[in-house]
């Protein structure tokens, strides 16, 4: 099929309302639109690049973590969350109560990424995975009365107080297996000579236009785009935050995936993605080029400390990791550092300028890696 010619269903009545009934996707595709051949040549060019830095960046595992932070952060802020990125990194009970509840949803999200990346080891991309990480995402969270790891058995919307004034109706629950199994077919068919990147665009939109679950459906379409990647080799870790174009575009993504099913245009979709994927590699990019500076001005800093060296690189890898933490914080790792000892390199590294406290505590206080938090903003 021709992403010129592709049609993206249907609407058909059901009792009081219309629910879309998509176009399968599990078939091969092609097209005659130039500038999604030098789009994703682009893209493809700027994801290469990003995942060299995963190869070439030491103690890469390190930095990863405020990746996931960050996309899980910015993914669940789409959704109407509203905790800063600051926030995510601490301790439930150092939450305002009024807050707790976004934090745990963002902080599931970084659990259900994870746990997925870790599972791809055992299964693939697959209906089954995408259940369990939905489980996990919805767990003692506002979604947790709305069928945690099972494909949706009523009809959701989008938009709007109720089906009466819904923005759209995806197709009714007894569709939900049929084409999420034509979804799961589409991923695994080798077949299908459709590059990754305008694959894994068609496979987003789709996910989105059957929203097999009642809650939940934007985060697990978003992460599903990052194991795709993982999946295939396109990146070794989980470097590309997707989301923040996403939601810097919000209207724009949302608009694009609506144009698609009210106007057949895959097209403006697949350049809105891959325009996303270039802007965000970039960014990324970046980032990455941020770390190794700091990295340096960080090992020289650390040297002048003589015999105390060796146990500052200990601490100051755990605010590569959290860069906002509380001595108790330290003192949990698994460091084999006394606490006090932790106290007097802490003051030291406040000496040399790699952290601040932060706030006003007088107990507890935290303290702030704010250079590298800020390569994260």
């Amino acid at each position: 099929m021709y992403l010129e010619e592709f049609q993206s269903g249907k609407y058909v009545s059901q009792y009081k309302h219309k629910s879309f009934i998509p176009e399968k996707i599990n078939h091969s595709w092609n097209w005659e639109n130039q500038e999604i051949n030098v789009l994703f040549e682009e893209a493809s060019r700027g994801l290469g690049g990003l995942n060299s830095y995963t190869k070439i960046v030491p103690n890469i595992d390190l930095f990863i973590q405020m990746h996931i932070v960050k996309e899980a952060n910015i993914s669940s802020k789409i959704e109407g969350t509203r905790t800063n990125l600051d926030e995510v990194l601490l301790s439930k009970e150092n939450i305002k109560p009024q807050k707790r509840d976004d934090w745990q949803e963002v902080n599931n999200y970084i659990r259900a990424l994870k746990y997925a990346i870790n599972e791809l080891g055992k299964l693939p991309v697959s209906n089954r995975l995408i259940k369990k990480t939905h489980k996990i995402l919805l767990t003692n969270v506002r979604g947790k009365h709305k069928s945690p790891g099972k494909f949706r058995k009523s009809q959701n919307w989008i938009g709007g107080s109720s089906l009466k004034d819904a923005v759209y109706i995806p197709p009714p629950d007894d569709y939900i297996g049929e084409y999420m199994s034509d979804l799961e077919k589409f991923i695994h068919n080798d077949s299908i000579k459709v590059p990754h990147l305008i694959k894994i665009a068609i496979i987003h939109y789709q996910f989105e236009t059957i929203h097999p679950f009642l809650d939940g459906n934007g985060r697990i379409g978003r992460l599903l785009i990052i194991l795709y990647l993982i999946s295939n080799n396109l990146l070794d870790k989980p470097s590309l935050y997707l989301s923040d174009f996403f939601e810097k575009n919000r209207a724009s993504y949302y608009d694009a995936l609506s144009r698609v099913r009210e106007s057949n245009d895959l097209i403006h979709w697949i350049k809105f993605f891959l325009n996303g994927v270039i802007e965000t590699t970039s960014k990324g990019r970046d980032t990455f080029e941020g770390i190794l500076k700091l990295q340096d001005e960080v090992s020289n800093k650390i040297n002048s400390l003589g015999r105390r060296a060796g146990n500052a690189k200990k601490i100051i890898d755990l605010f590569y990791m959290n860069p906002l933490m509380t001595i108790n914080d330290l003192a949990k790792k698994d460091l084999n550092i006394h606490k006090r000892t932790i106290r007097n390199i802490v003051k030291e590294l406040i000496k040399l300028d790699l952290i601040k406290e932060h706030g006003n505590r007088r107990k507890n206080k935290l303290y702030f890696f704010k250079k590298y938090f800020k390569l994260f903003l």
